[in-house]
């Protein structure tokens, strides 16, 4: 017979094994075949189901000693105790998702000067080496992808650095040279050699404000003494119209130079120019929240992206 709770006491917490061992029995209505299906012994299940009944106040189970039948009541709550059952397993596969690196979502944010340019290298990294691993693609400019960084939207970031941004760990990937691009027939065209101080008098061709590698280009005619009253020509929300512009006699751009190919191949009216050692330069890094979770697994997803650009026109950084 069960022992009633009293009016206005609580029933105890049952046990995850009480559960387990309930919903066997309820399953096989037969002791023995019950606890073989979970591997426990029958006077142990016995007494799981018992301190069940106990711990609820209810009795669940109608034994004879030819059968065992549910009550009305354990009809019922079988029924509950499979949906938590069920819950909790899908709680541990969560969990050891969760443990295992490089599956369950990740949300990469990209820079529009970067996007088009590693996000082949990066798919095909992921697509190869981490299959179990969602990734999810947001592309937008610096200021946003900080934004959604620290407001927990994104998980890891691919940008141009440094950010200087207090709470944010910089892992750098690369180094990448600029290249002047010009119209076809500029005297600069084919040079190997460009000093900066080129870039004093030219005209300049710049994306529009937001994108970093606007700054990059202002920070670079800064160092080189560029005269502030100079003209520079905001004209294009992206790199392709900025080189189109180009093309058209408007002025001369920067580009860095994993965007080179891309954006200069399909179009003869362009020449290029190298600039001469040391030439200026942007620095290409993934950046996380400090303290992340899934530290260990960003830095080596870093590294793994490291040896994947090898082949690509940079200098690869060496891990911290």
């Amino acid at each position: 017979m069960v022992a009633p709770v009293t009016p206005g006491s609580r029933p105890r917490q049952p046990s995850l094994a009480q559960l387990r061992a309930f919903v066997a029995v309820a399953e096989h209505l037969h002791f023995r075949d019950a606890a073989a299906a979970i591997g426990m012994s029958q006077p142990a299940l016995s007494g799981a189901v018992a301190a069940l009944e106990e711990a609820l106040g209810v009795q669940l189970l109608e034994r004879t000693t030819r059968k065992v039948l549910l009550s009305p009541a354990g009809e019922r709550l079988a029924e509950r105790a499979r949906t938590v059952l069920d819950a909790v397993g899908e709680l541990m596969e969560e969990a050891e998702a969760a443990r295992a690196p490089f599956t369950g979502v990740l949300r990469l944010g990209v820079i529009p000067t970067v996007a088009p340019y590693l996000l082949p290298t990066v798919l095909r990294l992921v697509r190869t080496r981490y299959p179990r691993l969602d990734l999810q693609v947001h592309e937008e400019q610096t200021g946003s992808l900080l934004d959604g960084l620290a407001h927990g939207r994104l998980d890891l970031l691919l940008l141009a650095v440094p950010l200087g941004v207090p709470q944010v760990v910089e892992l750098p990937l690369f180094d990448e040279d600029f290249v002047l691009v010009m119209p076809k027939d500029h005297w600069l065209g084919g040079r190997a050699d460009v000093p900066r101080e080129a870039l004093k008098e030219l005209d300049l061709l710049l994306l529009d404000e937001g994108h970093c590698l606007r700054d990059q280009a202002l920070d670079i005619c800064r160092e080189v003494g560029r005269n502030p009253g100079a003209p520079v020509a905001t004209s294009a929300a992206g790199l392709s119209t900025l080189v189109q512009l180009v093309a058209g006699g408007l002025g001369v751009t920067l580009l860095p130079r994993t965007a080179l190919k891309v954006e200069t191949a399909r179009n003869d009216q362009l020449t290029t120019g190298y600039f001469a050692d040391p030439a200026p330069s942007r620095q290409i890094a993934l950046a996380m929240r400090a303290g992340a979770a899934r530290q260990p697994e960003f830095e080596s997803f870093a590294q793994s992206l490291r040896e994947a650009m090898r082949a690509l026109p940079v200098r690869v950084a060496e891990a911290r």
